[in-house]
């Protein structure tokens, strides 16, 4: 681990640090699972997985090499959720923050909604790092997910009152059900006794890379009462150079998937072509459920591509909507994603591998995910690489606990502090 520490007493110190831990936690209890891998592996791996994730951080070249030889990170995190038990096991052995950690985020609540289907761990992770009492989360789970996933979903679903699992339906990739499913947790959402001010929707393979605290300042400095869906005027040709660059791409790519649509739109509305991905406000949710033009064009949609790219856009820019932007563009930091199509733009390259032109994560792409302005990080798959993810998990709690304006219960805590782990924020 020379190759990370500048001085030969650092090497000294995390072996015998590592030895240590290693006789003393053997054989850890399942509680005890969650804070250190059943082995440290080699001595070239350090205070594992911290201070490797220190390394990755700052962009030593040596880091992902080194991560090669040390083994991933043992969560335990399914271990709590195997059989059906005491449901304090679980909030505190998943490390789930139980207090508002300030008296604004107190007072100022967000609403989630969650698509997913795979990736079961990720989940766990994503949940409890977006999770605090005063929000609340709408998860859907694709029916054509498998019957283990949905029972261990439900199994932690159940241990929290502000968790809800919506109306499950086939989702479609570039199909209306994509949409559907946003629909049927927002109508559930503004009948639930809990109280919000904005709904955002994620994905399974969204992370988030601001605390609570961090959203909400965002939202209330920059769209205060309004919504964000950056996109732009639909181009009447699907080479225009209107929208080849924009900070926010769509899922789908940098150009709408419709050249043209086979009908003209509802009540003459002029079209726009956006992101999926949304942060919205109370108001704009109930009228989007009450509206005319709204529940027209939900039924228009069904025959066209990927509507979730034009729908939320094209209705935040009528004048009259609630929150409405009607002269906005990309704006609107929400996701972080590197696109092929934006190499040496952009981003300098991605560090894990391309699906469909997406970068999914790899650890040399943590230090430009870091500074990244953006909310959220799009797309990782922790079976591949599960140290990415961990890394920026142990990362974000840290950040958030050190914002917390309560006192701070011991199994919110990852870990304990330790000179590399301080650096984890920096």
């Amino acid at each position: 681990m020379s190759q990370l520490r500048a001085t030969k007493p650092g090497l000294l110190v995390c072996v015998a640090i590592c030895i240590f831990i290693f006789l003393y936690l053997k054989s850890p209890a399942p509680e005890e699972a969650e804070e250190v891998p059943a082995s440290p592996g080699a001595v070239e791996c350090g205070f594992y997985p911290d201070e490797l994730c220190s390394a990755l951080f700052q962009g030593k070249e040596a880091a992902p090499q080194i991560a090669k030889f040390c083994k991933n990170p043992q969560t335990g995190i399914l271990a709590y959720l195997r059989t059906p038990g005491n449901c304090s096991r679980i909030s505190q052995g998943l490390h789930f923050i139980t207090r508002p950690l300030s008296a604004e985020e107190g007072n100022f609540s967000l609403a989630y909604i969650i698509t997913i289907h795979k990736e079961l761990t990720m989940f766990v992770q994503l949940l409890r790092a977006i999770y605090v009492p005063q929000n609340v989360y709408c998860i859907h789970v694709d029916e054509k997910a498998p019957k283990k996933y949905k029972t261990v979903v439900q199994r932690l679903v159940d241990c929290f009152e502000n968790i809800f699992i919506s109306k499950r339906q086939k989702v479609v990739h570039a199909g209306l059900t994509r949409l559907q499913a946003d629909i049927n947790c927002m109508k559930e959402l503004v009948h639930s006794k809990f109280q919000w001010n904005y709904v955002i929707n994620l994905c399974g393979q969204d992370f988030p890379i601001k605390t609570n605290k961090e959203i909400i300042h965002y939202i209330r400095s920059k769209w205060n009462d309004k919504n964000i869906t950056p996109g732009v005027i639909h181009p009447p040709n699907i080479k225009s150079k209107a929208i080849r660059s924009h900070p926010e791409p769509s899922p789908a790519g940098n150009v709408s998937p419709n050249k043209r649509f086979k009908h003209e739109p509802p009540h003459n509305l002029t079209m726009y072509f956006g992101s999926a991905y949304y942060i919205l406000t109370r108001k704009f949710v109930q009228f989007i459920l009450t509206d005319a033009r709204a529940k027209d064009m939900l039924q228009w949609s069904k025959d066209i591509h990927s509507p979730e790219q034009h729908y939320w856009v094209t209705l935040n820019r009528l004048k009259d909507a609630p929150g409405a932007t009607p002269d906005a563009g990309w704006e609107g930091n929400i996701r972080a994603t590197k696109r092929r199509t934006e190499e040496g733009s952009i981003h300098d390259g991605c560090r894990g591998h391309y699906v469909q032109d997406i970068c999914v994560y790899g650890l040399g792409d943590l230090p430009w995910i870091i500074k990244s302005p953006s909310l959220f990080a799009n797309q990782f798959e922790p079976s591949t690489d599960p140290l990415v993810v961990t890394c920026l998990e142990r990362r974000h709690r840290l950040q958030a606990l050190r914002q917390a304006e309560v006192p701070v219960e011991p199994h919110w805590r990852f870990q304990q502090e330790t000179c590399f782990n301080k650096k984890l924020t920096q």
